[in-house]
């Protein structure tokens, strides 16, 4: 599959992305991904209280989270959250504009914004903007949509997968921008998965449900949880595949195959954190259930303590243990173990002998692991995050200016 086909390789859809003035960049900050025809299509967004209009769009379009839509229409450079009715216009005024120019209603287009919170978008720039992308929707250019949604991204972030249903040849494709303001409930993201499955709307919403919950929701670089999260699944039925059915052993492989690439998104997106040096993994395991190893897992990822150890390779193995010990999930210290990079530095209430320049040089990596076992149950999550820099700071202490 080439590089410039990825969210549309499935076949029957197009996207294109235009640079319309709403960065100050000059950069590509709008695009379109539609659908030959109405697609079945399921969301997931953000638990943030605080929402944007676009948001408040979606879910008034698709309350149960499900239904059919044609396109989607993406800015990035200005979120257009807490603009009050007005906003919630300049949302449906781009679904209304974007759904003319393609040939269908306001109500089957979703709408998704990304950037500085709190200021009205310049709607003639971005009336222009979907002008020019939907002139321009076609398959095979789709690195201009990626770029046109990113913001402090520094790299595109693009999956493929490519599987069987039957006799049927299936593709999944998925863009997701995101590198800061990431948290679960999902992040600073906008993640557009396309399919031509033949799948009912209702059953894509539970396996992109089930795909979420492992893979976006595992991210976590600051703790903090967007306004703006959605992700966005449509499928266009053109593979020729017989309908997916919840249960199935076709829903199965599709939720598997939905799955690796969602967590190929992520993973993506955790290595692009703002200021990242290093993904890391940290893997909770035999807690007393899967929602206790989550809160363990994501409690450690979380620490700024333990992000700033890995930043600078120390072995420190007391932030790790603090941090799961502070966590809401079961700990007991004298059946908990902790590894860093596969060595064993704390078992069962003690410390272990272990060499320190190995896990330091394990830290000092572009991919660290830390696994920790309470010795509890049969519980397990994997929480994905990055380091913490000087280099974030920055990036954030002049995002708005």
């Amino acid at each position: 599959m080439s590089r410039n086909r990825h969210i549309t390789a499935p076949a029957g859809f197009s996207a294109a992305g235009v640079a319309c003035g709403i960065k100050q960049s000059g950069l590509n900050d709008l695009a379109i991904v539609a659908a030959d025809k109405d697609a079945s299509a399921a969301i997931v967004t953000t638990r943030n209280q605080i929402v944007g209009a676009p948001i408040i769009w979606c879910r008034e379009i698709l309350p149960r989270g499900y239904g059919h839509v044609r396109a989607m229409v993406i800015n990035s450079g200005n979120s257009n959250v807490c603009t009050g009715k007005a906003g919630f216009k300049d949302a449906q005024a781009m679904a209304a504009q974007t759904a003319g120019l393609i040939g269908t209603t306001l109500e089957k287009i979703l709408v998704a914004s990304t950037g500085i919170i709190g200021h009205r978008l310049p709607m003639e720039n971005v009336r222009a903007g979907i002008a020019g992308a939907a002139g321009k929707l076609t398959a095979g250019k789709d690195s201009q949509a990626i770029s046109a949604i990113m913001t402090t991204d520094t790299a595109e972030k693009f999956a493929v997968e490519k599987f069987k249903i039957g006799s049927k040849e299936v593709t999944i494709g998925g863009m997701v921008k995101g590198a800061g303001m990431i948290a679960p409930s999902m992040a600073t993201m906008i993640a557009v998965i396309t399919t031509d499955a033949a799948i009912t709307p209702a059953v894509a919403h539970k396996a992109l449900s089930a795909a979420v919950r492992t893979t976006f929701n595992a991210v976590t670089i600051d703790s903090d949880t967007s306004t703006s999260d959605i992700v966005a699944l449509l499928a266009g039925g053109k593979a020729g595949n017989k309908t997916i059915t919840a249960g199935s052993s076709d829903f199965k492989t599709f939720t598997a195959k939905l799955t690796k690439l969602c967590e190929s998104l992520a993973h993506q997106m955790a290595a692009d954190g703002e200021g990242a040096g290093k993904l890391v993994s940290i893997t909770v395991k035999a807690a007393r259930n899967d929602g206790e190893a989550e809160i363990a897992a994501k409690s450690i990822a979380n620490s700024p303590l333990v992000k700033c150890a890995i930043h600078g390779a120390d072995p420190n193995w007391g932030r790790i243990v603090m941090a799961i010990g502070k966590s809401a999930a079961k700990v007991d210290q004298d059946k908990l173990t902790v590894k860093i990079g596969g060595v064993s530095v704390f078992s069962r209430g003690m410390v272990r002998a272990f060499d320190a320049k190995q896990v330091s040089k394990h830290l000092a990596g572009k991919e660290v692991q830390i696994e920790c076992n309470l010795g509890l149950g049969k519980g397990k999550f994997t929480a994905l995050t990055c380091d913490l820099s000087a280099e974030y700071v920055s990036i954030n202490a002049d995002y708005h200016t």
